[in-house]
């Protein structure tokens, strides 16, 4: 039988994984969102009805997925009706047991990818890590989570948070040096792309060397003329202090 699926959120993560289990054949009956847009803009690409309110919410679904921001995940959970299916949020850094003064059956679904509205990816090869309050809801989550990719891996929350972590270094922090880069480029009148090789060679070199072998630069050389000339040509205090820091910690980590 079809799995029925109602999505409490229509961001990022909500769409893709909305997406994700609509092709592969599971029933998404509705889309809640705090605006009737948001859930409208979803819920039309996944045939289900949109809703912004928690009362008009359907009680007999087998999984309710929250992908909403951490700090609105409690408050929703607190409006929620008594429902019989699985209850899942899809957070890195919440712990489980958010879920267990309001419901029975719960557990989480954290897909370790970064998610833009606009750009699509093919969620069979993204890792979800998987966790549940007891055997059999785990096995119902995991029998969801096969629907939708091939790399499934049960992870309890203590250590999800530490890949949380890890995810926002090495995708949201190194993100931001692409930004800062890119202002820079621009107020010299030249193109962010001219970085795109480089960016791709230290994405592909880690596959294949551990990242400490894959350093280069001047920090590792300890190269205090270059370093220098770099610091004095940023204008920002708060970034000559971050290229200082990273520089020092890459000296210090050096093989």
């Amino acid at each position: 039988t079809e799995m029925k699926i109602i999505s409490i959120g229509a961001g990022n993560v909500a769409t893709h994984l909305m997406e994700a289990l609509y092709r592969s054949g599971c029933r998404i009956m509705q889309i809640y969102s705090r605006t009737i847009e948001s859930a409208t803009v979803l819920a039309d690409k996944v045939e289900a009805m949109p809703i912004n309110s928690i009362a008009a919410m359907d009680k007999d679904a087998d999984f309710y997925i929250f992908s909403v921001s951490d700090d609105a995940l409690l408050g929703l959970i607190k409006q929620m009706p008594r429902t019989r299916g699985v209850w899942v949020h899809t957070s890195g850094s919440i712990s489980v047991d958010i879920f267990a003064r309001y419901h029975h059956k719960y557990g989480v679904i954290y897909p370790l990818q970064t998610f833009s509205k606009q750009r699509s990816l093919y969620f069979n090869s993204i890792p979800l890590f998987i966790e549940a309050n007891n055997a059999d809801v785990t096995k119902e989550i995991m029998l969801l989570a096969q629907t939708i990719s091939r790399k499934i891996e049960e992870l309890p929350s203590h250590k999800r948070h530490y890949l949380h972590l890890c995810g926002v270094m090495t995708c949201n922090f190194v993100n931001y040096m692409y930004a800062e880069a890119e202002r820079i480029l621009k107020e010299q009148g030249m193109p962010f792309e001219v970085l795109l090789p480089l960016i791709s060679e230290t994405a592909h070199k880690v596959e294949f060397l551990s990242p400490i072998e894959a350093q280069t630069g001047p920090a590792l050389r300890n190269d205090e003329l270059t370093m220098q000339k770099h610091i004095n040509l940023l204008e920002d205090d708060e970034l000559k202090e971050i290229y200082k820091l990273l520089s020092h910690r890459i000296y210090k980590t050096r093989l």
